[in-house]
């Protein structure tokens, strides 16, 4: 599998091995076992049975274990399990970058289609802190997106993908022309994709990858309601949320501006991410078929 992206440092088993020795050599004799992610920010590796490590890929990642960590502290109890940082590791054996050690949280991450219960509680309980946060990395006015959105749009439009430019400009048009978010400083996680979501017996248990959480437009965080539920599950999940009529449209927005971004750049990089935008173009009406 080819790089995602150009700036990307060479990650493996080896070097981890050598990382976690170096460095924290109690857990020297632990298993390394990479896992299957669609994740575009860190490698992954489960560290014996209760942990993981979690490398950045790029520069850009590096700041992401010092954002989590202030946004779960901010955030304080929440209705599911969040990754504990457990350990920060620091540059070395040719690794440029800090990482980290985290616990590891039970549970197999949400699948396209099918329910995921308990996830409109998560979305009302972090949107019910109160505390002071830095603002969301994606709670920012949609109209900072359009720009990339209609970039997107074109793009995708160039590829052999079935897809409706013009019924895409449409819903991104419905978005920025809906009123925008005024209402009081609201806690968003950001990043609801399935991956991050893990469910024990149709039940969300856990969230992961809290870097892009902090305070923003509430709109974010309905973006399941695209990328995973259904047309039969998605009402239940608005009624549940309560979103007034704006809202509901950014997040529809929202929905399409990531997959447009996402699967010109991921298509032929990370089949996971890809196919989770094309489930996200089909939900909305923008692409014909999936592959």
């Amino acid at each position: 599998m080819a790089r995602m992206h150009a700036d990307e440092h060479a990650i493996d088993t080896t070097l981890v091995r050598r990382l976690v020795h170096g460095q924290f050599p109690r857990w020297a004799d632990l298993p390394i076992t990479p896992l299957a992610s669609g994740g575009t920010v860190n490698a992954v590796y489960r560290l014996g049975d209760s942990l993981t490590v979690r490398l950045p890929l790029t520069e850009g990642g590096a700041a992401d274990i010092e954002k989590e960590r202030r946004a779960l502290a901010a955030l304080g109890e929440l209705p599911m399990a969040v990754p504990a940082v457990v350990a920060v590791g620091e540059p070395g054996e040719g690794y440029p970058l800090p990482w980290a050690v985290h616990g590891w949280l039970d549970g197999a991450p949400a699948l396209e289609g099918r329910p995921a219960r308990g996830l409109a509680e998560f979305v009302l309980a972090v949107r019910a802190n109160r505390a002071a946060g830095p603002p969301a990395r994606r709670g920012r006015p949609l109209s900072t997106m359009d720009s990339f959105a209609r970039e997107a749009i074109d793009e995708l439009s160039r590829t052999d993908e079935p897809f409706d430019a013009a019924a895409a400009r449409a819903v991104w048009a419905e978005a920025l022309d809906a009123p925008q978010w005024t209402g009081p400083p609201c806690w968003v996680h950001g990043d609801l994709m399935p991956g991050n979501l893990l469910l024990r017996d149709g039940r969300l248990s856990g969230v992961l990858d809290w870097a892009t959480a902090g305070v923003g437009d509430p709109a974010i965080d309905l973006i399941p309601a695209w990328n995973l539920l259904t047309a039969d599950t998605r009402g239940a999940f608005r009624d549940a949320v309560a979103p007034d009529d704006a809202t509901w449209a950014r997040g529809r927005g929202r929905a399409l501006a990531m997959a447009v971004i996402q699967l010109p750049y991921y298509r032929h990089t990370n089949p996971v991410i890809s196919a989770n935008a094309r489930y996200v173009l089909a939900e909305l009406g923008v692409l014909t078929s999936s592959r």
